[in-house]
């Protein structure tokens, strides 16, 4: 619109549909090695080299402080809510989701829902439990856009702030998605649905905190859906059942 550059640093794994969304757009692309020290590596130099200014997507204050206006209007809509599910990764959202939602209503819970991924422990979780942040490898999801780390500024926040973390694995990630598709005629991505997949799961009950909870909103966020994404259609599709043959 004003004719600002604007070059956009993304893993080379990023899905093909957001590589030629952000071309669309007119983002300059540079790809790195799927590390975040490689990403801000890329981004040091980008920035020494083309006088750019940094805007990280998560762990920066305005950032926070405009994620935060979610919460705004969601307590602006609906002021009776017991709870707030949230998407979590580098924690940007949900930190401004929980400072303003609990500056507005102390008593409400804040949720972070989280992919465990098909290789490791999720890091949030782990994070809560141990009360630091646990360096974890890179997981193997189909929420692909919820593979970020707790920051300086984002880890205080959901370690004083979120009241539970939920974690769903693929399956329960598939079927909010097919629920939002079919029921709500929206289109979401993976990561996006990994909120309601939290709100969903047989976990949401395991913590003690949510029980009461019975009006809860949902964050829905990200329209990025690949369908040419490596082993989607394979959770997508129900297994096949064998036949009479091949029980045989």
């Amino acid at each position: 619109m004003r004719g600002v550059p604007a070059h956009i640093v993304v893993p080379r794994t990023t899905p093909q549909c957001k590589v030629d969304a952000v071309k669309a757009y007119g983002g300059q692309l540079h790809f790195c090695e799927p590390t975040m020290e490689a990403r801000e590596a890329l981004c040091a130099q980008l920035q020494s080299s083309t006088g750019a200014v940094l805007v990280p997507p998560y762990n920066y204050g305005p950032v926070i402080a405009g994620q935060g206006t979610i919460a705004l209007e969601f307590l602006e809509q609906v002021p009776e809510l017991d709870a707030l599910v949230v998407p979590v990764s580098g924690g940007g959202m949900i930190s401004g989701i929980a400072l303003a939602a609990k500056a507005i209503k102390p008593g409400i819970r804040v949720v972070a829902a989280e992919p465990c991924g098909r290789n490791r422990s999720p890091d949030v979780a782990l994070a809560k439990l141990a009360g630091w942040v646990v360096p974890c490898a890179r997981t193997d999801t189909i929420a692909d856009g919820l593979q970020g780390r707790l920051g300086d500024l984002t880890w205080p926040v959901v370690r004083d702030k979120v009241d539970a973390v939920v974690v769903v694995d693929e399956q329960e990630i598939v079927a909010a998605m097919r629920l939002i598709m079919e029921r709500m005629k929206l289109v979401v991505e993976p990561s996006g649905a990994v909120g309601l997949a939290a709100a969903l799961s047989p976990s949401w009950g395991a913590a003690a905190v949510l029980r009461t909870c019975r009006r809860v909103g949902v964050v829905l966020c990200g329209g990025n859906l690949d369908l040419a994404a490596k082993g989607f259609w394979d959770l997508w599709l129900p297994p096949k059942q064998p036949t009479e043959g091949e029980q045989q």
